[in-house]
């Protein structure tokens, strides 16, 4: 199946399961797709991940998606995406949007590869806006 927006396919399987209440959820793989899935990991919005390269033509990613311990509820609230095919995105680092005031993330394509909002404006560089996440 040929997806035009890989990216929109990701956040939408993630938002997808955890409105099912998946505890897991398979995505099809690219580099840009587990570079994604590694923030999310790191910033502690996933429980944990697993690169299958084995299954299919272009590998898997397993994601276990992590939920509150006492309300059951998904720790990611919000995941959305900002650059899309049709109207891209670019900002300079001084216009990095903060996320739910700073409580959340925002993914920045960069010269420097993917990052987060806070790792861009440190480094002061600029790039395409991805998505966020909160």
């Amino acid at each position: 199946m040929m997806v035009t927006d890989p990216i929109s396919d990701f956040l939408t399987r993630i938002r997808n399961a955890q409105k099912a209440g998946h505890t897991t959820v398979m995505i099809p793989a690219s580099n840009i797709k587990k570079a994604i899935t590694e923030i999310l990991y790191d910033q502690g919005y996933i429980l944990k991940y697993k690169f299958d390269d084995k299954a299919g033509k272009q590998g898997e990613i397993h994601i276990a998606i992590k939920y509150d311990r006492q309300s059951k509820t998904p720790v990611i609230k919000e995941l959305g995406r900002i650059s899309k095919p049709g109207l891209r995105q670019y900002v300079r680092s001084n216009e990095i949007p903060k996320v739910a005031n700073g409580l959340g993330i925002a993914i920045i394509s960069t010269s420097a590869g993917l990052m987060t909002d806070k790792k861009a404006r440190s480094l002061n560089i600029g790039g395409e806006l991805l998505c966020y996440v909160y």
